[in-house]
């Protein structure tokens, strides 16, 4: 299953929804709006373990990232990817997942 996103161009770009979401493509304004989009689409289809990757660069773009992850009531907790080789350049993300009728 894939989202369809516009952005400033009008370019539709399929974004694929399996709980990775890669922002090396997009740019920094799209991402707080991408990041809850992405993760609310993830809740919808039962993901909530998700990688998001925002690259190391000078830390600005995981810096817009954790801040956003730390204002959405639906994210258990989030750290940095320090498992893989990528280490700093991505964070794992925690959603909660729906309370079951007992």
């Amino acid at each position: 299953m894939t989202e369809k996103n516009t952005y400033e161009n009008d370019e539709i770009i399929e974004l694929p929804i399996d709980g990775v979401l890669d922002l090396h493509t997009f740019a920094p304004r799209e991402v707080k709006d991408l990041v809850k989009e992405y993760l609310r689409e993830c809740l919808r289809l039962g993901i909530f373990d998700v990688r998001i990757i925002h690259g190391k660069g000078k830390g600005v773009l995981r810096r817009t990232v954790h801040s956003t992850l730390d204002k959405l009531d639906f994210v258990v907790s989030h750290r940095l990817d320090s498992q893989s080789s990528s280490s700093w350049g991505a964070t794992l993300v925690v959603l909660k997942r729906p309370l079951l009728n007992q």
